[in-house]
């Protein structure tokens, strides 16, 4: 429908799918590889902010107080996921984490459609039922799969 390969959503698919991957299998704990993530990004950020600074379009320390907490405060609110996410990982199989991502973006869209009324076309409803019945697919195969194991 739109021509091309949605690479956007491809990328984001596969490097999410990585990370996930990655996380599962480290052994670091996961507030030692998260704090691994922050150094690995923190010299780009560092970069980032003060070329923004530079330009004079960065915004943080340069507004009122309110904003600078709420700034700081996105941070904290990024992290709290990020932890308790590479600590599920721990715990579940990675299948089943990959099922949960899901659940949010389905929740938005319906959020959408039925609360915000956001045009929901033909296209998107393809889309939509493809990736479900997939989801379905693989789910029930893999419960098929540890029925059968635990009958043996």
């Amino acid at each position: 429908s739109y021509g091309s390969l949605p690479w956007i959503s491809l990328a984001l698919a596969f490097s999410f799918g990585f990370y996930g991957l990655l996380k599962k299998t480290t052994t670091l704990q996961p507030a030692e590889s998260l704090t691994l993530e922050t150094g690995i990004l923190f010299i780009p950020a560092l970069i980032w902010l003060l070329v923004a600074n530079q330009n004079q379009t960065g915004i943080f320390l340069h507004t009122n107080l309110q904003t600078n907490l709420l700034l700081v405060g996105a941070g904290i609110v990024t992290v709290v996921p990020l932890l308790t996410f590479a600590a599920a990982l721990k715990h579940i199989p990675l299948s089943l984490m990959g099922i949960l991502q899901y659940i949010a973006p389905t929740l938005q869209f319906l959020l959408g459609v039925l609360v915000y009324h956001e045009p929901f076309t033909h296209t998107q409803l393809v889309g939509f039922s493809i990736i479900w019945a997939a989801l379905i697919l693989f789910t029930s195969e893999s419960w098929i799969h540890a029925r059968k194991q635990q009958t043996y």
